[in-house]
């Protein structure tokens, strides 16, 4: 069985250390989604019967993506030092799925923005007008939170007392959500940045194997 030698195995042991930092990558992406998902003040919003889940749809994504890189990330680094073109080729083709995955998650981020922020403030809307004792709680839960009261247009006949620099719900929804959002964008567009590299990587060795075979 041929070896790759020289200048192919600076880019075998630089595979074997990217991954390494991929698996990282991935625990760190794992535990991102993990926290926006969890986070109390986002489940205090989000969590009740009929609020949307637009919202979660990307965080799923980085999740499940989270997960997949630290399984893909392990079996890199066996294919680089077993110099196998099957793990390498495997692990190729997953970053490749997971690419459309990171992408994925980054572009909805982005593009849903708008309208996610605007069914959150519509379900906000709909339940300050329904005084139901469930209804109720959701509100106080997002008076609590984001340290609001009313809608741009209620807020001076229905928080008639709140001192005058506390925000209208809808501004406070804005600003929260955007800013979950735009972490769901970034990473996951930046985690696919990433990838392009080791899919790189990858091909080279597995062709450097190849040829070397040949040559044997």
């Amino acid at each position: 069985m041929g070896k790759v030698e020289g200048g192919m195995k600076c880019v075998k042991y630089l595979l074997f250390i990217f991954n390494f930092i991929f698996w990282l990558m991935g625990s760190l992406v794992l535990a991102v989604g993990l926290w926006l998902r969890l986070e109390q003040d986002t489940v205090a919003l989000l969590g009740s019967d009929g609020a949307p889940e637009n919202f979660f749809i990307g965080v799923y994504i980085l999740i499940v993506a989270g997960g997949l890189v630290m399984l893909v990330g392990f079996f890199g680094c066996c294919g680089a030092v077993r110099e196998s073109q099957c793990l390498l080729g495997s692990f190729f083709a997953c970053l490749l799925i997971i690419f459309g995955a990171e992408v994925a998650a980054g572009v909805f981020g982005f593009l849903n923005k708008d309208k996610i922020i605007q069914d959150i403030q519509t379900f906000y809307k709909e339940s300050a007008k329904d005084t139901t004792s469930n209804n109720t709680v959701i509100i106080s839960s997002y008076h609590r939170v984001l340290n609001c009261c009313g809608t741009t247009s209620t807020q001076s006949t229905q928080c008639p007392n709140i001192p005058p620099d506390t925000k209208d719900c809808e501004s406070a929804i804005e600003e929260f959500f955007n800013s979950k959002l735009f972490i769901i964008g970034y990473v996951g567009i930046g985690i696919a940045g990433v990838m392009i590299i080791g899919m790189i990587f990858s091909m080279v060795l597995c062709c450097a194997i190849r040829n070397s075979r040949e040559v044997i």
